[in-house]
Order: C-alpha cells, then structure tokens, then sequence
C-alpha cells in the first residue's frame, strides 16, 4: 500500500487517549481517560491524542509534528493509542518537510 499525506493525516486524526503535561516533571504523559491523570496535570492541559500531534502554523494551518508523535512513541504504547503505519513511515521519512494541512471539523 502506497502510504498517502492523506493517509498519514487520517492516521493521525485517529489517535486514542489523553495527553498532559505533569507540572512536577515537565513531562508529557498519555493516559486513555481523562480521570486517570492525577493533580499533577491540570484540567485545562488535558487533550486528547489526536489534537496533540498537531500545532497552529501560519494562516490557519497546521502541522504535523514530529517531536510530538515522537513524545507518544517514546511511552511504548504504540497499540493502545492507536499509532499505526501510515505515522511510522511519516516518522522514517524525516527528508519530507513536516505535513501542513488546513482541518476542519466534520460531524458525522
């Protein structure tokens, strides 16, 4: 299989759990639900998986952002947060320039 932006996107938007910032460490931490942080990650900082691997870049965009999936691979739960091929080979082909895309809500 031909591995797709498109693909590495929607690879991306179906990322499962929860990621916080532990205030003591400094660290990013993944948990599947939202209750199983702790007081040591603030309500506010809590995002789910899918969001995190992204940030704002310029216009209204944004990217696709490597140190951040490389945050989730390095927890070694690869099958729980739902990390599949498509964001490996996205991970392997750092030649590529990150991916920019504009996203937009879609209700189903």
């Amino acid at each position: 299989m031909r591995i797709t932006s498109t693909l590495i996107c929607q690879a991306a938007d179906q990322l499962k759990g929860f990621v916080g910032l532990n205030r003591k460490t400094g660290r990013y931490i993944v948990r599947f639900s939202e209750d199983a942080f702790g007081m040591d990650v603030a309500d506010d900082g809590i995002i789910p998986t899918s969001e995190f691997a992204w940030a704002a870049a310029a216009d209204g965009t944004m990217a696709l952002k490597r140190e951040r999936i490389q945050l989730l691979l390095d927890q070694n739960v690869d099958d729980r947060i739902n990390l599949t091929e498509p964001l490996r080979v996205y991970m392997a082909r750092s030649d590529l320039p990150e991916i920019v895309a504009v996203r937009q809500l879609v209700e189903g």
